[in-house]
């Protein structure tokens, strides 16, 4: 029993640092506009909101609609300004500054396995 109770507490660690460095890989893509790093982390199906439109893309095309914001919209930083996690999910909220204006983004994760996935991306001008 107490050999299980110890393999388990490793596995939660485990899973929780995995958790931190994907979101330091999102939140890094982000403040550089890198949607190459940005969709290592995309689900099969992703959610993407921008102004004036909505809809649930592949990851090849949820890559290539925010790949064309984000040209649309030269980043020029992101600043985190809140992150949370439960037993299956995680989201990351923050300012998105760009050439075309200031966007309160969020991104919503879900647990995969021992991957934390992309499930969907808002992009909210302020």
């Amino acid at each position: 029993m107490k050999h299980f109770l110890h393999s388990m507490f490793l596995m939660l660690l485990v899973t929780a640092l995995v958790a931190f460095t994907q979101k330091d890989d999102i939140v890094a893509a982000l403040k550089t506009g890198s949607v190459e790093k940005m969709s290592k982390h995309f689900d099969n199906m992703v959610d993407v909101t921008l102004p004036g439109k909505s809809n649930s893309f592949s990851k090849g095309q949820a890559e290539l609609v925010i790949k064309d914001f984000f040209t649309l919209n030269k980043v020029k930083g992101f600043e985190l300004q809140h992150s949370g996690s439960n037993s299956s999910s995680n989201f990351i909220i923050g300012t998105l500054v760009t050439s075309g204006g200031t966007y309160r983004t969020t991104v919503y994760m879900r647990t995969k396995g021992d991957k934390n996935l992309i499930q969907g991306v808002e992009f909210e001008q302020k």
